[in-house]
Formats: C-alpha cells, structure tokens, sequence
C-alpha cells in the first residue's frame, strides 16, 4: 500500500500508544514533564496558528531555540503546517545568523527569551521576517508571546496526506571546512532516518528506553532523536540551554536515562564528574558519542569504571545526520580486549539502506582491504541530493555524495576514518593522519584534549605541530608525551612542536576549529623559525 510517510503520523502514534509517557524540559526552576499526548495537541494548536501569521506550504520557519518541550513542538508543528522548520544554530555570530535567515528567505522566527537579543540583532534589518514568536519569559514590543499565540487556537488535527518528499526541515553545515550550506530533509527522509537508527543495529531504540539527546536540537535534527523517540513512544529528556557536566549526571540518574548521545567533549567532562561523585545512572545506559572522532580511552573508562557502553558512529548534516553505527559482530565473542577496541573505535558498518565506498583522486573505487584509504562516499534515501540555493554539482560523483573524509573500508564493510581531506598533513610526499596522533596524545592521562595540525615547512612541504590543554592537577611534559608516540607511529609522524593551551577553539557544534588552530600555529611557527629547533623537533625524512 502506497501511504505517504509522514512526521505528524509518528507524533500521533506516541500520544496514542504513549500517551502517559513524559517528555522532561530542564528549566531554570525545575525539571517540567509534559506527557507526549500534551505535545501532540500543543503541536497541532501551533500548526493552525500559522495559517494566521501568513505561513504558506513551503516558506520556511525558523527556530533559534535549545532543547525544550517548546521546540519539540516546533519539530511536528511547523511540518504539520506544511512549512519548512530551519534550526538556527544559536552559537553562531550575529551575522552569520543574519546571512543564514536571509538566505532561507525566513517569514517567521520563534526564539527562546534569552536568544531574543541575538534576533533583534542578526535580523534586525531583514524586511522578510514578517512575525516573532517568544517561547518564553517576557518578550519586547513587537515579539508574541508563544502561550498566547497557541493558547488562542482550537484543537484541530491536521492533515497527514502531504506529499513524503515535501521539504520539512532544514539545516545548516557546521561550516568546518568552509561556508556553512543549506540541507533540505523531506518527510521520506526523516521517517526513514528514524527507522534506521531504532533498529538494534543502530541504536536500538523502544518504548521502554528514556533518550537524552546531549546534542543541541538545532544542530542536525539532534541527530534524528526526537523524531525516533516519538516513533518508539519512549521517554525523552531535553536537557535545556548549555547543560554542564554535572546537570547531565543529575537527569541520567533521576531521570534513568537509558540512552544518551553527545559530541565526546561531553562525555569527558561527565566521567571528570563520574568519578567524583557515586553515579546513579540506570544499569541500562548506553552512551553515543560522535560528530567527532572518540579517543579509544574514553571507550575503555566508561566500559571498565561504570560498565557502562560507549558506542561511536559516523554521519553529517547531508545524511540526516547518522550513516553507520559501530557494533561488534556476534561472531567477534573471540576476539580479545584490545581486538574488540580496535572495532569499537572504527566507525562501523552502513546502516542499512545507506552504502558506502571509496574511491580514489581520479574517482575510480579502491579496495576494501581495510589498508587502502580513500574519499568515502555514501548514499542512500536520507542522504541529501543537494543543497538548498547552493553548488551541488561538486559535492557529488556520480549519484555519490562526496563527504570530505578519508577512509579505509575492510572486507566486513567496517568504516574507518583516517582524516578529513583538509586536515590530512602531506610530509615529504607521505600522508600522516591527525586523527590518529590526536587518539593516541588523548590515550595520556595528563591530556584533557588535543589536536593536531598542519605547518608549512620549507624542506618537508608540512609538518604536524600539536595542541595540548593538559588535565586539570597535572604536569605535562611536552618532550615525555612525544617520545610515549615512539614506537606506536613512523618517527617522522611525530609532531615537531607541543603547544600547551587552556583550550582549545571550537567550532559552534563543538568540533575542534582546525582552522582557527591552522592559523593560530602558522603564526607561532612563523615567529619561532629563527630560533633554535626544538629539543622534540628535527624528525627525519619520510623517505
């Protein structure tokens, strides 16, 4: 039978098979719980009110919102409406906001109260944005107040028989690499996402699991989990505006959080609180960590000081965001602790629908011998087929979307990343992977973080430089920490250089800014070419 899918049908099936179950808001007077029957009607009394503020089929509404009950209700509202929900990226400067609502020709803005400021500023010259809707606090003249707006609406049902590949959402690249491009998701796509990721292979999402996205809504759908947590009926806990450490222990054990997803920066500084304080979390939990590469280290903590699972992945916004999930396989049962690892830090296999492959610089597939690395490149029916009022054309190779990632793929089809295709450093004509030096500076006890780039050198064309921020009541030894790579990697791997930071510059979704450090370290190794080379340096020729 040929029945349109659809994200309201997947919100009306969690108020009718879950209607008792609780979505919890983390607000600034308390944990709210809202039960999923509550959001469905407070959706859809949103859905007919934007008729009245000169919504049409397909203009776009944005949200510059963190993870609420209110911006839950935007995720089904708004597609109901037939209407296109942009997720602002509320970490983003005021003209990049600008650039981002002007681009998207947005009509309407919903703002939480304390991002109001931010709209008045970025938009504030934007003739195109007709209405502004406060979702809470007191908002300025000129804004309507998100209570009154919905409380003054009937409680209709709207109609599910859109068409499935009609735009319902879209976001933004992250911009790590260069501008950040629009990604358009149809109803099709989003369902489908949702399907793939509950399946056991994936995350493996029920009725009776209770999910905190750690994850931002307004950064790739938060990967797909309130759309996947409303199709299962389980429980879901939205953690509110930059959630600290210590909150996020507080709502997984109070809440029994079974699962919970986030960038690894976030699961480092849960286990610096997990190891302080005696955790409650639920025997159950299970943790995701992606958007970045995972050091194997903090797999290993979790899983030997609290039993509890890490598991890792691969995806992008072009992808709805998640592409593969990493399990072992059940005939691994053999395999030692350091085998397992060795899996468990891959990126895993495709989920199912999505292929993957790589090919070489002239385009021509390599082999999947897991040594042989190459451009991966996926597709599948929730990879995006272009961007929105962008060049698509260089972004794909024959049907394929092109990611920018190095990778090896092995006989099994597990994915294994080498490096971005921009971060890869080229020395002597030899390719070296910051990724895995960056694993291996974090396996350190005395490392919080590190990255490491690129240098122009003059003999070598490039060398890698390091960026350390030691852990908090510990002494790091720039000329230890290189020689404990000794061994694990070709000396002319090693980085020239250790910078010792307090932080590292981040990205607004939380990645490593690769170029800030480029441009930080270029600058350093400018300045400290007349000096004498380092006691580290002078690394031998690849050749």
């Amino acid at each position: 039978m040929s029945v349109p899918l659809s994200l309201p049908a997947l919100l009306e099936r969690a108020a009718t098979v879950s209607s008792g179950k609780l979505v919890i808001s983390a607000e600034p007077d308390g944990p709210r719980g809202t039960s999923w029957q509550e959001i469905r009607d407070r959706a859809w009394k949103l859905s007919a009110t934007l008729g009245g503020l000169g919504v049409a089929r397909g203009d776009r509404v944005a949200s510059l919102a963190w993870n609420s009950h209110r911006h839950l209700e935007l995720y089904f509202g708004v597609p109901a409406a037939r209407a296109v929900l942009l997720t602002v990226n509320v970490r983003l400067s005021p003209t990049q906001v600008r650039t981002i609502l002007a681009h998207a020709e947005a009509g309407v803005v919903f703002a939480d109260g304390e991002l109001v400021p931010l709209v008045e500023e970025a938009a504030a010259d934007l003739a195109g944005i007709r209405h502004r809707v406060a979702l809470d606090g007191e908002p300025p003249p000129g804004w309507i107040p998100y209570e009154s707006l919905i409380g003054a609406a009937g409680l209709g049902v709207p109609s599910f028989e859109a068409d499935e590949d009609e735009a319902v959402a879209l976001c933004y690249t992250s911009g790590t690499t260069g501008e950040p491009k629009g990604v358009l998701y149809s109803h099709r796509a989003l369902v489908l996402h949702a399907l793939g990721i509950s399946l056991p292979d994936g995350f493996g999402l029920g009725e009776g699991d209770v999910i905190l996205p750690a994850v931002p809504m307004f950064h790739a759908n938060a990967w797909g989990l309130p759309h996947a947590a409303a199709m299962a009926g389980a429980g879901l806990v939205l953690p509110g505006p930059r959630p600290s450490p210590e909150l996020l222990c507080e709502l997984l054990g109070r809440e029994q959080v079974t699962f919970a997803a986030g960038v690894p920066t976030v699961w480092m500084g849960v286990l610096d609180v997990l190891r302080r304080e005696p955790p409650r979390t639920a025997p159950r939990l299970r943790i995701h960590s992606g958007g970045a590469p995972t050091p194997p280290g903090l797999i290993e903590a979790f899983g030997r000081e609290f039993g509890i699972d890490v598991q890792t992945g691969w995806g992008m916004t072009e992808l709805s965001p998640v592409g593969m999930v990493t399990h072992p396989r059940a005939d691994m049962t053999d395999l030692s602790a350091a085998e397992l690892l060795t899996v468990r830090t891959s990126q895993g296999t495709p989920l199912p629908l999505v292929e993957a492959r790589t090919v070489d610089e002239s385009g021509a597939p390599v082999p999947h011998d897991g040594r042989t690395p190459g451009e991966l490149e996926v597709r599948g029916p929730w990879v995006t087929a272009g961007y929105y009022r962008g060049d698509t054309e260089r972004s794909f190779h024959d049907g394929w979307l092109r990611t920018g990632d190095v990778a090896t793929i092995d006989a099994r089809g597990y994915v294994r990343l080498v490096d971005r295709t921009k971060d890869l450093i080229r020395s002597g004509g030899e390719w070296i992977s910051s990724v895995q030096l960056e694993h291996a500076l974090m396996d350190d006890p005395a490392v919080a973080e590190a990255a490491v780039v690129a240098v122009p050198d003059p003999r070598w064309q490039e060398r890698p430089w390091a960026c350390v921020v030691p852990r908090q009541g510990f002494t790091l030894d720039p000329t230890r920490l290189l020689a404990g790579l000794e061994g694990r990697f070709p000396r002319w791997w090693i980085p020239d250089q250790v910078i010792l930071m307090s932080e590292i510059p981040r990205t607004s979704t939380g990645k490593f800014d690769k170029k800030s450090l480029r441009a930080l370290v270029s600058s350093a190794s400018a300045a400290a070419e007349a000096s004498a080379p380092a006691e580290a340096g002078g690394r031998p020729s690849p050749t």
